[in-house]
């Protein structure tokens, strides 16, 4: 999850609890501070999800966000699937904020082709583009003069098909096709997105290696950071391995800094009154 959506929403709530104050009934009310903190203060072009997928985590489950109704809701992952692990692939690499990089400038293409081709076909967002005739008239009309902007496009218009397979294996427990929508999600944000980095891309084409590993992308805005693998319990061990053979070669300055984080799902926020 995003370090600069936890540090925010650790701060307001901190602030709220040490001065007795308590926000209305609206749950989604501390989301929107805490957007709005990094949008018109800092200036980085964030989105919600990594503040709602913090704060409204439950132990042992997904979180599911509807941005239609604004609901949550919880899926359990993968019952009665096999033992497996999300793994975190830090690449030790930094990453100067949102605002300074490539997720600013695609955010903004991304917005300008929508009210160019929203113009002619009368939708507000790339997001909105659901159908397939729709998706097929603006390939066919931009496909030439906006290449980079179609293959965005195309990228999220395939996401969005995804998500809902995606949640069905989650539901059904079938970590194998959940891996491999995974992956296949990576491979867009990697080639049409275009929103990777070369340390994201060289732990993933290690974690690919491995037998076990289900699916792996990067995480986050892209072009440093951490990737990440759905990856079989028994294999956690030939990833560290893979990991550590090949990624310190390719990058020798950060030998002694990366690092493989088996993780667990925990509540999102916990209030320690002992301390």
């Amino acid at each position: 999850m995003s370090r600069s959506a936890s540090l925010t929403l650790n701060l307001l709530l901190t602030l709220l609890e040490v001065n007795h104050l308590k926000l209305g009934k609206d749950k989604m009310q501390i989301i929107d501070l805490a957007q709005a903190v990094e949008t018109d203060y800092i200036g980085s072009p964030c989105g919600q999800l990594d503040q709602i997928m913090i704060y409204f985590a439950k132990a042992g489950m997904g979180t599911h966000y509807n941005p239609q109704t604004r609901a949550i809701r919880y899926i359990p992952l993968g019952a009665n699937a096999p033992d497996f692990r999300i793994v975190s692939l830090d690449t030790a690499t930094v990453r100067p904020g949102l605002e300074k990089s490539t997720y600013k400038t695609r955010r903004k293409e991304c917005d300008d082709f929508a009210a160019l081709a929203g113009r002619k076909f009368g939708f507000k967002k790339l997001a909105d583009v659901r159908d397939e005739s729709l998706y097929q008239k603006i390939l066919a009309s931009f496909g030439q003069s906006h290449p980079a902007h179609c293959a965005r496009l195309t990228y999220i218009y395939h996401a969005q098909k995804r998500f809902n397979k995606m949640l069905k294996a989650w539901r059904s427990g079938d970590i194998a096709t959940v891996g491999a929508i995974f992956r296949e999600d990576g491979l867009g944000l990697r080639d049409q997105y275009k929103i990777s980095g070369p340390e994201l891309e060289t732990m993933c084409d290690m974690a690919r290696t491995v037998p076990g590993v289900y699916g792996e992308r990067m995480l986050g805005g892209g072009d440093k950071g951490a990737a990440g693998a759905i990856v079989a319990a028994d294999s956690i061990k030939a990833l560290h391995k893979a990991i550590d053979t090949g990624y310190s070669r390719s990058y020798p300055t950060l030998a002694s800094k990366y690092a493989v984080h088996s993780l667990t799902l925990v509540d999102g926020v916990t209030v320690f009154d002992s301390i």
